[in-house]
């Protein structure tokens, strides 16, 4: 796995970059965000619902835990920010969507860490400004040559 990173400097930026990454996406991918509260993850999340070619309208998972997108479900947005580890996924519906089906988008991963496979790919959303973030991709080749 290699990092790649990349500076937006509008939530706008952010959807872009998303949608490129989000067209790049296969079945059976779990994208695992890190960033503190308010770095853009369900902005994020947005961009990569219209790379895969989703036009719902995408909102924090926060009070449902889990949201889906696409008929049938092809993108499953979890906050496992209330869950203190992989014991307690049952009850966040991780296990009622087939993995291999669906591409997982899993805002505070670091919660359930110990659950996500090897290949998972990372994403790390940090605010540098009002606006303007930066975001990690630790993932494979096909993401090599995605600008912003």
């Amino acid at each position: 796995m290699t990092d790649y990173t990349w500076e937006t400097a509008s939530p706008e930026e952010t959807i872009a970059l998303a949608r490129k990454i989000g067209a790049r996406l296969r079945p059976g991918d779990i994208l695992a965000y890190r960033g503190d509260l308010g770095a853009g993850k369900t902005t994020f999340t947005r961009g990569i619902a219209l790379g895969m070619g989703l036009d719902d309208l995408v909102t924090s998972p926060t009070f449902a835990l889990v949201n889906a997108y696409g008929d049938p479900p092809r993108l499953i947005h979890f906050d496992m920010y209330r869950i203190d580890g992989a014991e307690e996924l049952e009850t966040t519906g991780w296990y009622d969507y087939p993995q291999q089906d669906c591409v997982f988008a899993v805002e505070w991963s670091e919660n359930i860490a110990d659950a996500l496979p090897p290949e998972t790919i990372v994403l790390t959303l940090t605010r540098t400004g009002d606006d303007e973030r930066r975001i990690t991709l630790k993932g494979d080749a096909r993401f090599a040559d995605i600008g912003t």
